[in-house]
């Protein structure tokens, strides 16, 4: 009987026979030798079909946790199925950051690696782009050790190469970022708000023609009067309207270090309890006002099925299949009420109004649109797993097809 495992949001149910937790490499090779179908599962954050497979999930949330600070290099090196909340720490109290972090900080290193998570910043890449080095198993067992150019194309890999056991890391110094919120900002010049800061994040539910109901400003010292638009908030927020904001990072311009500003969401605190669904959508950065305005017909549609929407920037990158490959982007985000039929037909709609501009999902967020694989990573998959152990349907219809698979109930 198939084991009933379902992801964090609960919209999708895990076909595996199990789930394996070495505790050492050597198990995990094993494990993987051994296995007909196998894929690697952290917290469950993907809200697709990503994970899934009809054969083993691996977690690696039980090998050894130790990390190795390179002071020299500045460099980390991090075992895989560690979450950020619990490597920036140590971190921060060596003296080192990593250059920027997702809103939450409940998610593991390796998942987001792989799948490209993002902060926000103009001149801030995705979580993947510090990575310079990888150690994997792959299809056979092997334990391989990556670096350098073929970072391109393995470093964000949704999982299909094989199960990645560490990650090293380029380090900067540690550094403070004071938080700032402001309410009911027009929506007149997207891209001065989006440069204002070292990290900014525009929050709306869209009911409100061309404005947004909060802009959320992460800023280094002296960059907090850079930017003059907007009410400063009389009190600390959270992004959605009418939640508690406990569960949220320091704001109100209080300076403090960078693993504490940079999420928006604290680690003690759970932000949701997964009552939700979230897609994301990646488009130029230079189209940015044309590709919002786009949206505006369809607000109420959208405004319908949404708890709140992200609007944030992520600086471009060469790899392979990173959202942001050559080109810098605006990436707009989606939380939605989980009512999956309802949500897929506006889901529809968002990518036939966003097709002039290219848009490129998130890939452990719910889409439609063919997603586009470089051209050279299908060999890698051929190479590293030529057993094809770690495809499941999502990468198969990806390659194949072009067509992602949905969870059951979600319109298409």
């Amino acid at each position: 009987m198939a084991l009933v495992r379902t992801n964090w949001a609960g919209n999708v149910t895990f076909k595996a026979s199990g789930v394996a937790r070495p505790t050492t490499i050597d198990e995990l090779r094993e494990v993987v030798a051994g296995a007909d179908r196998v894929r690697a599962v952290g917290t469950g954050h993907s809200f697709n079909l990503i994970v899934d497979t009809t054969g083993r999930l691996v977690s690696l949330a039980d090998l050894p946790q130790a990390i190795d600070i390179d002071p020299v290099n500045q460099t980390v090196t991090v075992p895989a199925g560690m979450r950020y909340g619990e490597l920036v720490t140590r971190l921060d109290a060596a003296g080192f950051a990593l250059h920027n972090l997702a809103s939450l900080p409940h998610i593991t290193v390796a998942g987001a690696v792989a799948t490209a998570t993002h902060g926000s910043g103009v001149n801030n890449g995705n979580l993947a782009t510090p990575v310079c080095a990888l150690e994997m198993v792959t299809g056979s067992g092997a334990l391989v050790s990556l670096d350098g150019e073929a970072l391109a194309g393995a470093a964000v890999s949704l999982g299909a190469l094989g199960i990645v056991t560490k990650l090293t890391f380029r380090l900067a110094k540690t550094f403070e970022i004071m938080q700032y919120v402001y309410d009911d900002v027009p929506r007149e010049d997207v891209n001065e708000i989006l440069s204002s800061g070292y990290s900014v994040s525009l929050f709306t539910d869209w009911r409100t023609p061309r404005r947004v109901n909060q802009v959320w400003r992460k800023c280094l010292p002296g960059e907090q009067n850079a930017w003059t638009g907007g009410t400063p908030a009389d009190g600390p927020r959270h992004p959605i309207p009418d939640m508690d904001p406990v569960t949220t990072t320091q704001q109100l311009g209080v300076p403090g270090p960078w693993h504490e500003r940079l999420t928006h969401f604290r680690l003690d605190h759970t932000p949701s309890a997964g009552d939700e669904l979230q897609s994301e959508y990646f488009v130029p950065l230079a189209s940015a006002e044309d590709a919002l305005s786009a949206l505006d017909p369809i607000a109420e549609r959208i405004a319908a099925v949404l708890q709140i929407s992200e609007i944030r920037t992520v600086k471009a990158d060469n790899l392979w299949l990173s959202p942001a490959f050559e080109r810098d982007c605006l990436a707009i985000h989606f939380t939605w009420v989980k009512d999956p039929a309802a949500v897929g037909e506006v889901i529809d709609l968002l990518e036939e109004r966003l097709a002039p501009f290219d848009p490129r999902p998130h890939w452990g967020k719910l889409f439609h649109r063919r997603p586009a694989l470089h051209e050279g990573f299908v060999a890698l998959m051929d190479r590293y797993d030529p057993d094809g152990k770690l495809r499941n349907d999502f990468m198969a219809a990806i390659v194949q097809s072009g067509e992602t698979p949905a969870p059951s109930g979600m319109a298409r």
